[in-house]
């Protein structure tokens, strides 16, 4: 664990970081730029996810469960949830046996519900894996750790922020920094009970004191990213942001192994960090929102404010 001392009025203008705001509006805004073209994947007349015509061709080599109508992949596989989801599950672990799909070889063994919005029923689960290739919508709980201690530097109580870097094993953005606890809602789970069981075990918070975490909004987006120069898939994500302050005499510990280490550090070290490129770009926009909520970023000092609180507000 590693803390750092802070200088005061760091955060004060946001005008030292203007690559950092434009390097995230790029980052997600890829679904805003011309020529970005998908089908939509429609089950039971509603639509579920968007899917990329190089991948939407492969989906249809398995008519039996995917069929190419109206301008749209319908999934025909399966009367109920539970036939759905088998018919899927064959369906990617041909391509996945075939390498035909190079995403998938990153498979976690998780499910995701699949469903039209957020409080819809399930129309059947999906290996997260290929959950970007169908371009269903992915649900996920980020948790803000933050304390006020002393700053010698700064003479005065600040407020810092618990971060972690992520372990160089992981499938993606391996070794780049965290929010404290972060994780993608299951099949099967709920936002609250996912973000206590991955601060438990990423990083060791105990269920008790995760449990006093605030839920303080939600961040959603939609942008593209690329397997190789021919297969592309739709990342369309709605995080739930909880703020936990924690108190002085707490320190995370390494869990699971998905988190390497922790850092205690001023927010104007967050933001260095988050300018020079170190932070998953996801967690980044939880960051900025952390900074917006507590009025350390300000529109008068911000000139691409309305477009990035866009870009965090996408409607999905």
């Amino acid at each position: 664990m590693a803390v750092a001392a802070g200088t005061a009025g760091g955060l004060g203008s946001a005008l030292g970081w203007p690559a950092a705001i434009r390097r995230l509006l790029r980052q997600f805004s890829f679904s805003q730029r011309p020529g970005f073209q998908c089908l939509p994947l429609v089950v039971e007349g509603q639509q579920v996810g968007l899917v990329m015509p190089a991948v939407a061709r492969e989906l249809r080599a398995f008519p039996d469960v995917f069929v190419e109508v109206a301008g749209g992949l319908e999934l025909r596989g399966g009367r109920c949830p539970e036939e759905r989801t088998e018919a899927v599950a064959g369906v990617l672990a041909q391509l996945r046996t075939q390498g035909r799909l190079a995403r998938l070889a990153k498979w976690r063994d998780e499910a995701y519900e699949v469903r039209p919005s957020f409080g819809a029923p399930a129309l059947f689960n999906v290996e997260r894996a290929a959950a970007a290739l169908l371009g269903v919508l992915q649900f996920g709980a980020h948790l803000n750790a933050f304390v006020h201690r002393q700053d010698d530097t700064a003479g005065s109580r600040q407020m810092f922020m618990w971060l972690a870097r992520r372990s160089p094993h992981k499938a993606t953005y391996p070794g780049l920094l965290d929010n404290l606890a972060a994780g993608g809602i299951s099949a099967g789970l709920g936002v609250k009970e996912t973000m206590v069981k991955e601060s438990w075990e990423e990083a060791r918070v105990p269920p008790e004191l995760a449990a006093q975490a605030q839920p303080v909004g939600s961040l959603s987006y939609t942008y593209e990213e690329m397997d190789g120069e021919e297969f592309g898939a739709v990342v369309r994500e709605c995080l739930f942001i909880f703020d936990l302050e924690v108190p002085e005499d707490f320190t995370p510990q390494v869990g699971d192994g998905e988190a390497q280490e922790f850092y205690l550090w001023p927010l104007d070290k967050v933001r260095e960090a988050v300018n020079s490129d170190s932070f998953k770009p996801n967690c980044a926009l939880v960051v900025v929102d952390f900074l917006f909520r507590h009025g350390l970023l300000h529109p008068d000092q911000e000139p691409l404010y309305p477009e990035l609180m866009a870009v965090m507000h996408q409607a999905l």
